[in-house]
């Protein structure tokens, strides 16, 4: 079975924002968004991802990525 690798690190980049920006502006911890960010979580609410998605003004596929295993 594949997995979902989320890619918030490459979106955050992309739009020149800041954990600690990001963080605040979503309303969550510094340490959980740095879980999302590095992959080390193995669920995402969707009002999280939907947070994250209005202030970095994408979509949920942006970040979301699915993976096959090889």
């Amino acid at each position: 079975m594949g997995k979902i690798i989320l890619r918030l690190d490459r979106m955050m980049v992309e739009r020149k924002i800041s954990l600690n920006e990001l963080a605040e502006r979503v309303g969550i911890s510094n340490v959980n968004l740095s879980k999302i960010k590095n992959n080390k979580v193995t669920a995402i609410r969707f009002s999280t991802l939907a947070a994250i998605c209005e202030v970095l003004d994408c979509e949920a596929g942006d970040i979301l990525e699915y993976q096959k295993d090889e």
